[in-house]
């Protein structure tokens, strides 16, 4: 198993180099040509349709906040009903722990779009 993960390591990275190395020949050979607005790398940039993000904090906080809520609510889980999660087999943690990582990036959201408005 451990050989099949290093094989498969190897060659992303061999894809990811090639990718790497053939996109950037290629719009050396665009930007040569003339046809820079077909290369885009040199794209204009407009401050005024792109959003930024203001809270960061908030946002990074709110996930870590309810990750870590989801933490502990499988623990007290594991203590009331020892039986109810078996760790070695259970995949219910996993799915505790991304809802409640996915709720902190839907109330960050719905707190962005309350004040937009």
């Amino acid at each position: 198993m451990e050989k099949v993960f290093m094989a498969a390591v190897v060659f992303y990275a061999i894809y990811q180099t090639t990718k790497l190395i053939s996109e950037h020949l290629l719009k050396r050979k665009i930007i040569k040509a003339g046809h820079i607005e077909k290369a885009q790398i040199l794209d204009p940039v407009s401050l005024g349709s792109e959003e930024v993000n203001k809270y960061p904090s908030l946002k990074w906080g709110l996930v870590a906040f309810l990750a870590g809520l989801g933490l502990i609510i499988i623990e007290v889980l594991r203590m009331v009903y020892p039986d109810l999660i078996n760790y070695r087999y259970s995949i219910m943690p996993f799915g505790i722990e991304l809802v409640f990582i996915s709720l902190g990036f839907l109330i960050y959201f719905f707190i962005m779009n309350m004040k937009k408005k």
